[in-house]
């Protein structure tokens, strides 16, 4: 990112984690260059060329914005895969393992408090300064939903990427989680079959930043009325560890498309193995030769299944890894019964492996049409607008065709969506987001989800963008709203991924999961004269909590009494929670990163967005927009140092006050910086580098106490040559040097995520190391353990992980008892001032926890989930 100074995108920044071993995310995954999609800058742009009348903006956001948000994608997936698997492979079953060793701990006393159990509203008109999202149109929201199903008894189940499976009995809306007994949190497919049983996949399958790996398909008999447990695990362990992109149904089989090949199992009988249908190149699964080589990861990832409806034995899979390779294409059986790639007879379908990547299939319920989404590794390298390949339909129901276009990024495009006037195309991150479904009642009524929603209700002929990325840059959109014309409804936020179609009181309705949560319109809804649907409803009334934090901050409500809370979302910006707050609201938008909030007065806060793309308000960016007319009522600014002009900051960049001055700064990039201005600073240049830690190194953690601060790196990151150390010096710039790290894997050759520095000694100081220990990581000096102490400013380090189950830690925290208490990625762990044991510190569902702060009054421990929404508990209980 090279712009310091943006209106924050929705585009999105995705990784890979929970239950059984990680995958990374190659290098290569990055596509083609171009322009960053939506920075504030670009919106001044649109409001000026639409002749809103609003005023003048200020100069500086009329800038061009050159970032390229599909890079920025990748890689914020292949860093945060990195932290968990580098510097090796991670074999299978170690967050399996994990979680059970983490039920096993004895439990504290307390309970956690549910802090963000309130609705999130996007737009909440008191936030709306220029690095806001609000008025954008997508509303309530919470965190992303990576699979929808719906019945016609007006229930609905969202599947989150990282918070489990909902329930609402109301047609959305009321929900009741019902997988908090599952070792995996991470959704990947649900399904209904023929019985009314619900079928879950676990393991998030967009190959983007955040996504967990799952432990399997499981089976709810009643999923009225009942809830998932490991006792509903179809089959064994074969898909533990793995991604599950669809389930599919026929021949009595239900069909699992994964990241490690296509899987088939009996419905009727849910014990024994699942039967390995085909994998493209076997050698590269768990167990076989070339297991351990760094491509493993993207050499089986199969991406969906039609079976045709006339002949449940015609099948065609869908194969291929989104960036290309040479084994992407369409297989179907031959007469001898091996799988055999299709290489002609599609039709309009390519058949070339560099046209196929991502795909999603579509059957009409009368099996008289089959649809096809296609996102083209070639479109996707090459093409800096879009990476769709087109939509296409079988009009004779058979997967195998013939295929025909009915769509492209052209036409789509045209539709009314709201990308085109930033330069960029629909499908532009078609590998990430996609869905397809077909109206039970209307083969030709069709609705296809990539950044926006489409519709079609003539087979293709014509579309409509009923679910446009947003407001922004129509002519119906002002900031301020007794400026609207009234015409800019709602809509959904973007970056689609899930759907169905449901009935609730005979009537029926249209489901969508993405980026913000659930949204629903009537599936024969209204549209305004552009196409934009006038109906959506968003379901995330609050009772449904998935939000993804990498971060939390507080700090007393001078204003209101009480606290004001607020923590960095993936793609949902960051929430502030106000005392008296019935609904929370989004001070900034886009991604949240890492957050600093004055514990003395709440209002001044600090937020990250990526690459340390600092912000920083004193008033919590109260603004009614009024800043359009007047820059001078701009009331958030950015203040990013250097190392995010020149992308020498990891895509989640560490951020930290010292703990002795609010007003003393530590932010890591290439070079550790320092500012002494605190939430007065109003420039970058205010920033001062007092260590550069070296071409190829940037910073994975920072602290500081009393002027001492820490720093730790890695440099190369990945697991090619990966290496990591840490940095000790003063924030005037003084004493710094690297420690030398002990060559016998005293502090291992894993990704180092966090310090905690005692505040009554600050050479008392605690390493929190990510990844897993070598049981489970094959790679030069992996090492064991994740919690490590220095008493002597980091000169010398000593183990105190024994105990601690074997799974990643990102962040710790010393708590005034003088406790110890360890965020990880299955739940926090706590060690009692004076003991060596660990104890599992509430009953928090599988759910990583990134980071952990205490309260202004330090009697209060808040805990960032990244699926579960903001979490509390009382120190004095943690015994």
């Amino acid at each position: 990112m090279s712009a310091p100074t943006r209106k924050r995108r929705w585009l999105t920044i995705c990784a890979i984690s929970a239950s059984a071993a990680l995958v990374a995310i190659p290098a290569d995954a990055a596509s083609g260059g171009g322009h960053s999609p939506f920075g504030a800058r670009d919106l001044a742009r649109l409001a000026a060329e639409r002749q809103q009348s609003v005023g003048v903006m200020s100069p500086s956001l009329a800038e061009e914005d050159d970032g390229n948000e599909a890079d920025e994608i990748a890689e914020g997936a292949e860093q945060f895969a990195e932290a968990r698997t580098a510097p090796g492979v991670v074999a299978p079953g170690a967050y399996g393992a994990a979680w059970a060793a983490m039920t096993k701990l004895p439990v504290t006393g307390g309970s956690w408090r549910h802090v963000t159990d309130r609705p999130y509203d996007s737009d909440d008109p008191r936030y709306r300064d220029y690095d806001s999202n609000s008025s954008g149109g997508a509303g309530r929201v919470t965190g992303r939903m990576a699979a929808v199903e719906a019945d016609d008894d007006g229930y609905v189940y969202a599947g989150s990427a990282g918070g489990g499976v909902w329930r609402s009995r109301t047609g959305g809306g009321h929900w009741q989680p019902i997988s908090d007994r599952l070792p995996s949190q991470s959704t990947g497919a649900l399904a209904l079959d023929g019985a009314g049983r619900l079928w879950l996949g676990t393991g998030e399958a967009t190959t983007n930043a955040d996504a967990y790996l799952g432990s399997g398909v499981y089976v709810l008999t009643d999923p009225h009325d009942g809830t998932f447990s490991a006792r509903g695990r179809v089959g064994g362990d074969e898909l533990d560890s793995t991604t599950v992109h669809h389930l599919r149904f026929g021949g009595g089989k239900v069909w699992a498309a994964t990241s490690a090949g296509v899987w088939s199992h009996s419905t009727k009988t849910l014990s024994g193995a699942w039967k390995l249908e085909f994998a493209p190149h076997p050698d590269y699964l768990p167990g076989g030769p070339k297991a351990h080589d760094e491509s493993a990861a993207y050499k089986n990832i199969t991406n969906d299944i039609a079976i045709d409806p006339k002949n449940p034995g015609k099948v065609v899979l869908a194969v291929g890894w989104r960036s290309g390779d040479d084994y992407n294409g369409f297989y179907t059986k031959a007469q001898d019964g091996s799988w055999t790639r299709i290489t002609d007879g599609m039709g309009d379908l390519p058949t070339d492996p560099d046209g196929v990547g991502n795909v999603t299939f579509a059957r009409s319920a009368d099996g008289s049409r089959y649809y096809a989404l296609d996102q083209s590794p070639e479109q996707m390298n090459t093409n800096p607008d879009s990476g769709l390949e087109g939509i296409f339909v079988s009009a004779s129901g058979s997967p195998t065709g013939p295929w025909k276009k009915i769509a492209d990024y052209h036409q789509l495009a045209a539709d009314g969506s709201a990308l085109t006037s930033s330069g960029y195309m629909p499908g532009v991150q078609a590998w990430y987001n996609q869905f397809l479904t077909v109206d039970p009642s209307d083969p030709q009524h069709v609705y296809a989800g990539l950044e926006e929603v489409h519709e079609t209700k003539d087979g293709g002929a014509t579309w409509s963008a009923v679910g446009p990325y947003w407001n922004f840059g129509f002519p119906c959109w002002s900031i301020d709203p007794a400026r609207q014309t009234g015409d800019c409804h709602q809509t959904t936020h973007p970056d689609q991924h899930g759907v169905a179609i449901g009935r609730y009181h005979g009537k029926g309705f249209v489901y969508v999961g993405n980026d913000g949560g659930v949204y629903r319109r009537p599936v024969d809804g209204s549209q305004d004269a552009s196409g934009h649907a006038t109906d959506w409803t968003s379901l995330n009334d609050g009772s449904i909590d998935t939000l993804q934090y990498y971060s939390v901050g507080v700090g007393k409500d001078l204003t209101y009494g009480g606290l004001s809370v607020t923590g960095g979302l993936q793609d949902n910006g960051q929430s502030l929670l106000r005392g008296g707050d019935k609904v929370m609201g989004s001070n900034f938008g886009g991604d949240g990163g890492d957050t600093l909030t004055d514990p003395a007065n709440g209002c001044n806060i600090a937020e990250e967005y990526v690459y340390l793309s600092v912000q920083v308000t004193q008033n919590c960016a109260v603004n009614d927009g009024s800043w359009v007319n007047d820059p001078g009522k701009i009331t958030s600014y950015n203040v990013a140092p250097a190392d995010n002009a020149t992308s020498e900051a990891r895509f989640i960049a560490p951020l930290a006050a010292d703990l002795k001055s609010s007003s003393t700064w530590i932010a890591g990039g290439r070079h550790v910086w320092v500012q002494t201005h605190g939430y007065a600073i109003r420039s970058g240049d205010e920033w001062k580098s007092v260590y550069d830690l070296g071409a190829g190194r940037t910073a994975t953690a920072v602290a500081a106490s009393g002027g001492k601060v820490y720093a730790a790196w890695c440099g190369p990151c990945n697991n090619k040559g990966f290496a990591r150390g840490i940095a000790v010096g003063n924030a005037d710039g003084t004493g710094w040097h690297d420690i030398a790290l002990p060559a016998d894997g005293t502090v291992p050759n894993r990704y180092l995520s966090g310090f905690a520095v005692d505040p009554k000694n600050a050479d008392h100081v605690f390493l929190a190391v990510n990844g897993f220990s070598r049981h489970w990581t094959e790679g030069p000096g992996a090492g064991v353990g994740h919690v490590f102490e220095s008493t002597d400013g980091g000169t010398t380090w000593k183990d105190i992980s024994a105990g601690l189950p074997d799974v990643p830690a990102n962040s710790a925290i010393v708590t005034p008892n003088g406790g110890l208490a360890v965020a990880t990625d299955l739940g926090v762990a706590y060690r009692a001032p004076g003991r060596t044991t660990w104890q599992r510190v509430g009953s928090l569902p599988a759910v990583a926890v990134l980071q952990l702060k205490l309260g202004p009054d330090g009697t209060t421990l808040y805990a960032a989930t990244h699926g579960r929404g903001i979490r509390s508990i009382r120190v004095r209980d943690l015994s």
